[in-house]
């Protein structure tokens, strides 16, 4: 693996920006940033502290997580709060987050703080529709993490890193999903951010387990891929064809506490496009 970038305390939500590059947060540092097609980097959205997860959205701007689910122009100039706290009586903030090939987002709400030491609740999924409307799917959710489709968008494949498994759900025709089942145990490790191949590969990174697992549509594990530092938090595609796949990690156990870093490494599987959030806000 290639090392672009380090020196973050917690980086995740690395989301591919066509024609961009690569933007990433730095959860416990705040802010997101754009690491360009020329590896430089330089700030896309100053302070904000706890973004667990990006998506680009329509309106040339991005959906961000933390305490809320708000769309940011890259302009700066507008700002929308399309989920919060209120969803459910004890949702404090979300952590990663998808969309489907419609433009729904899909995201995961935390109900306790995971770097407070608070006591671990169990959190929500819930889906928020093209007219912002709210609908909550799934619960049980020990610390939610990665999301993402399948290349027929039947299956929504999320981690939860408490509970050692990878769930996945049936999707069905209005975007509402049945009830989840394991699609993969894990150990030596706990499930983090996640991608998807155009293969129907499943690339999970798992955290405190110094690697990338790749995993075929059955669940069978194809490959395991070693990262330098531990605490290995989130993978996406990239580049012109989608077979650049960036690795992110955090500090925790490393050498320091800003090593957070980014690599990036050439793979046989392209991985697949992630569609802008189309939820319209007033």
């Amino acid at each position: 693996m290639e090392l672009l970038a380090t020196g973050y305390g917690l980086v995740e939500g690395p989301t591919w920006w066509h024609e961009h590059g690569l933007l990433f947060s730095d959860v416990i540092n705040g802010g997101v940033y754009l690491l360009d097609l020329e590896n430089k980097t330089k700030v896309v959205l100053e302070h904000r502290k706890g973004i667990g997860g990006i998506v680009l959205h329509e309106k040339n701007g991005m959906v961000v997580g933390g305490r809320n689910l708000s769309y940011k122009s890259f302009e700066g100039e507008r700002s929308a709060i399309l989920l919060d706290e209120h969803v459910t009586n004890e949702a404090v903030g979300f952590n990663d987050f998808t969309t489907d090939n419609s433009g729904r987002i899909y995201a995961g709400s935390l109900a306790f703080s995971v770097f407070g030491g608070g006591e671990p609740k169990p959190g929500q999924l819930h889906m928020i529709e093209l007219d912002g409307s709210i609908h909550t799917l799934s619960d049980g959710v020990m610390l939610t993490n990665g999301l993402g489709f399948s290349p027929d968008n039947k299956r929504l494949y999320h981690s939860d890193a408490r509970a050692g498994v990878v769930r996945v759900y049936d999707v069905y025709k209005d975007g509402k999903l049945s009830s989840w089942k394991p699609f993969v145990l894990t150990n030596n490790g706990h499930a983090d951010g996640l991608a998807v191949g155009e293969d129907g590969s499943v690339w999970v990174a798992m955290a405190y387990g110094s690697r990338v697992d790749v995993f075929e549509p059955d669940g069978k594990l194809r490959q395991s891929l070693p990262v330098p530092l531990p605490m290995v938090t989130s993978v996406c595609f990239g580049g012109r064809d989608l077979k650049d796949l960036y690795v992110v990690t955090g500090s925790r156990d490393g050498p320091n506490e800003n090593c957070g870093s980014i690599y990036k490494m050439r793979v046989d599987v392209a991985g697949l496009p992630i569609t802008e959030a189309k939820i319209r806000f007033g």
